[in-house]
């Protein structure tokens, strides 16, 4: 892969230089058209039978699902706005908040929004920089885009190219966000294994961006096995041209859960799918594939795992985890089929797909997780929807444990684990099936609560939603300067 260092200035240009949306056309129009997903870093589908497309179908009609492109609420939950895709036309992904701005990434780059009128969100710009996931954060004046797919340089005119060749390159990609209108490519560092997610935690002068990633292979010049552990990268707050990798933290001496022959849908671990710091706390929780950890980082270079469990019998792919506000629970999420499959429904049940809840016990000095339940939505989808456990994260209200989430098709859940033995959903909101014929990828990625108000990245564009409930309503009166999921603050 070629060199981890900083692009020179004349590569720092974006493919499309981000702009106000009046300019966007015609800034697309001078630079390549290479702005497709490589087709592996979508979630595969299949092709559903006759007999599925006959179900889905008398379904519709009975009224069990809403039709293809009708949306479907709880009486407490209001749909005020879509805004549909523009130029990037890619898979969108992961979100992050700051100030009145919401950025959504995207399989070809990312987008920023104006949300100060949640029921009129606004494109501010839109930038061009192929690389799937681009899961992204913002600190500051920063934004962090994850890179996980093979590419033939850094620059944001790359093309896909295979992971085989030794100068393909993956990693992370730094922007400097000070202008909303035209964010700047300031660094580029590259990673083993590239970079499927991140997570950012903060120190006073640096950020440390924790790498995840996975799926070594001894083809892969710059992705050999073991991969047991995270790249850990240093982003400079006010020098972000000098990011660099400051080392590789191997979090599974032992290599990690070794799978099961017997059952080939429970994934190996080779490395971690997602990491949500808690910064207040010094720890973070790591959804690895095979295993669930709990991390300390009160050292942020040198991350310790403290705790580590495992779901032989339900879980497929640990995927994601959101602590509650007092750090005392860990919802962990099981992304099965990973996340291309109709996993909502009576024949794969309410056990597999789905969060499962921990608490964080403290015995004598050693802290341990306490399995309490499973959750999944109460509403089976339909047999050509992708639908599974994925990203959400807390409304914070006092005295309760309340969280948003996203179900790909299934929707976004708003769920009550309060009492981790009976947790429920109170509210929902969902869109009818992308197509009653096959099984086709769709839905929302990713549904955050943000100051006041719930936003989806939907493929069909960005979603906002409105929860008018006596259980949620105080948390309208939250306001946050900032928010990444995966760096999750502590709300008093």
């Amino acid at each position: 892969m070629t060199s981890s260092h900083t692009p020179p200035a004349r590569r720092r240009r974006l493919g499309v230089a981000a702009a106000a949306i009046g300019m966007l056309a015609a800034l697309l129009t001078a630079q390549p058209a290479a702005a497709t997903p490589d087709p592996d870093d979508i979630p595969s589908t299949a092709e559903g039978s006759s007999v599925e497309r006959g179900e889905v179908e008398k379904a519709i009609r009975s009224g069990e699902f809403p039709a293809s492109g009708e949306i479907d609420t709880s009486s407490n939950v209001r749909h005020l706005a879509n805004v549909p895709k523009g130029a990037l036309r890619g898979a969108n992904s992961d979100l992050a908040f700051q100030g009145h701005y919401a950025f959504m990434g995207n399989y070809d780059g990312f987008v920023i929004y104006d949300i100060r009128r949640p029921d009129k969100p606004r494109v501010v710009s839109e930038v061009l920089c192929p690389g799937a996931q681009n899961d992204i954060s913002v600190a500051g004046n920063l934004l962090i885009l994850s890179v996980d797919s093979s590419r033939s340089d850094d620059t944001c005119n790359s093309t896909s190219q295979p992971a085989t060749e030794k100068s393909s390159w993956e990693g992370v990609r730094v922007f400097d966000i000070s202008d909303k209108t035209r964010p700047r490519y300031v660094a580029a560092v590259e990673t083993a294994c590239g970079s499927h997610t991140h997570t950012l935690v903060p120190g006073k002068r640096d950020l440390y961006v924790y790498v995840s990633s996975y799926f070594p292979h001894e083809t892969f010049p710059d992705c050999q096995p073991p991969h047991d552990g995270i790249s850990i990268v240093k982003v400079p707050r006010h020098a972000p041209e000098k990011s660099a990798l400051v080392r590789f933290a191997g979090l599974f001496p032992d290599g990690g859960f070794p799978g099961n022959p017997e059952r080939p849908e429970k994934t190996p671990t080779s490395g971690c799918h997602d990491i949500t710091a808690f910064p207040a706390l010094k720890l973070a929780a790591g959804a690895c594939m095979g295993d669930g950890i709990l991390l300390d980082i009160s050292k942020p270079e040198r991350p310790k795992v403290v705790e580590r469990v495992r779901d032989e019998e339900n879980f497929a792919f640990w995927h994601s985890a959101t602590f509650s506000n007092d750090g005392r629970k860990v919802v962990f999420t099981d992304e099965l089929g990973g996340g291309g499959g109709a996993t909502c429904n009576a024949r794969v049940g309410d056990e597999k797909g789905a969060n499962a809840i921990y608490h964080v016990e403290r015995r004598g000095k050693k802290l341990t997780l306490s399995f309490q339940s499973y959750y999944k939505i109460p509403r089976h989808q339909a047999d050509t929807e992708n639908c599974v456990a994925h990203n959400g994260s807390l409304i914070p209200v006092k005295g309760r444990d309340i969280m948003v989430q996203s179900w790909y098709q299934g929707g976004v859940s708003v769920w009550d684990f309060t009492d981790s033995r009976r947790p429920h959903e109170i509210g929902y909101f969902e869109r009818g099936p992308e197509n009653t014929e096959r099984l086709t990828f769709g839905g929302t990625w990713s549904a955050y609560y943000y100051n006041g108000h719930v936003y989806s990245s939907d493929q069909n564009g960005l979603d906002v939603l409105d929860i008018r409930d006596r259980r949620t309503d105080s948390a309208k009166r939250v306001r946050l300067g900032e928010f990444n999921a995966q760096t999750q603050p502590y709300i008093r």
